[in-house]
């Protein structure tokens, strides 16, 4: 009898090895295919589980990450920002790319991602140089925003995230996983009064990947355009990828400045895509995570309220990427306030003394020169 009993539980002790080995191997492929912020999104397929942002509640179940202390993306509360004069302007390199050289487009039913050659890097503004992978974007609705980060609880109406990977390591693959193994460029897309032409170079193919697993090559651009002219003014912290395995090695870029596309644009974002069959790609971004105590640095000061950054091409002032009333504008107005106190009385000063000069040079009186006493040795 204790030997069928043993024998039992031995066989259950392999069974749960081989599941356990097996939920270890679909990590592996997970992270192998990815998420949104892996170089080639997973692909769905019989047999294996697919994650939806129906069920993000619920991802820590099936990804240990996903519940981890280090997530994204989070709520930029500027009030709490820490300035950090040491944040250099990010510096992109090769991101001008010609038309003849074609780019993967590709619907995989959780948003639309464009593969980037590996020519396009990181290298300023990060202690390691980046190199590009693909980028990818995240949107909500015709009747709500759907930006994944968001600053001082406003949501903005979309969200552009490019991924790269260090080149200390030999693949994004193996990157994935190091806490210093990737870098995303994040920016906020808002509703302008023009259609933006660089966006208008994914847009426009959108109807050609409107079902789930379509792709379509597309002439090559300056991807630079997506991105804010202003790369000095941004924010900085340690977080994960926002889908899983959503793996806890991302040092996060995320713009100051807005980019802007027009009504239609964003129309044809939010509506385009589908998933599933015919269920349109909607509100495909994750909820702010907790901070957990992480520190969010800043490249600029903002001490002084900020509701939003500002637009990146609406007027002159837009286009400096400044989106408050910094304390550095608080001092110019200071020390333009006192410089034209001290002007005043040295006006003063010397109006006081012409008039004197002038009773001195009156014709009653001889003209008097003054000069300065010598200097007398009391030694």
């Amino acid at each position: 009898m204790s030997r069928a009993v043993l024998r039992v539980s031995l066989l259950l002790l392999a069974a749960l090895g081989r599941a356990g080995a097996g939920s270890e191997q679909d990590q592996d492929q997970e992270h192998e295919h990815g998420g949104e912020d892996s170089p080639h999104p997973r692909q769905k397929g019989p047999g294996r589980s697919h994650w939806s942002y129906e069920d993000k509640d619920h991802w820590g179940m099936d990804y240990v990450n996903c519940d981890g202390t280090a997530q994204s993306p989070i709520n930029i509360d500027t009030s709490k920002t820490i300035f950090s004069p040491q944040l250099r302007p990010i510096q992109l390199s090769g991101y001008s790319l010609p038309a003849n050289e074609k780019l993967r487009l590709k619907n995989n039913g959780h948003t639309v991602f464009l593969d980037l050659p590996g020519s396009l890097a990181i290298t300023g503004g990060y202690a390691q140089q980046y190199r590009a992978a693909q980028l990818h974007l995240h949107w909500g609705s015709q009747s709500g925003p759907g930006s994944e980060h968001t600053v001082n609880g406003h949501r903005f109406a979309a969200e552009i995230h490019v991924v790269h990977y260090n080149t200390k390591y030999a693949s994004i693959q193996e990157a994935i996983k190091q806490p210093d193994g990737l870098a995303v460029l994040g920016a906020f897309l808002e509703v302008g009064p023009r259609e933006n032409p660089y966006y208008q170079e994914i847009l426009e193919h959108l109807y050609n990947i409107e079902r789930e697993d379509e792709e379509v090559l597309v002439p090559g651009f300056n991807i630079a355009g997506l991105l804010p002219d202003n790369l000095k003014l941004y924010f900085h912290y340690n977080g994960s990828l926002t889908t899983p395995p959503c793996y806890q090695s991302v040092k996060w870029t995320v713009f100051n400045q807005t980019m802007m596309i027009s009504n239609a644009q964003m129309s044809m974002l939010v509506t385009a895509l589908k998933y599933d069959g015919s269920e349109p790609l909607q509100n495909n971004y994750r909820l702010a995570q907790d901070l957990h105590g992480r520190q969010v640095l800043a490249s600029f000061q903002t001490t002084l309220p900020s509701t939003k950054p500002l637009p990146s091409d609406s007027d002159d002032s837009a286009a400096a990427g400044h989106s408050s009333f910094h304390p550095g504008d608080v001092l110019a107005v200071l020390f333009g306030v006192l410089f034209a106190a001290t002007a005043l009385a040295f006006l003063l000063y010397i109006y006081k003394h012409r008039s004197q000069n002038a009773r001195l040079d009156s014709p009653t009186k001889s003209k008097v020169i003054y000069t300065a006493a010598a200097t007398e040795n009391t030694a």
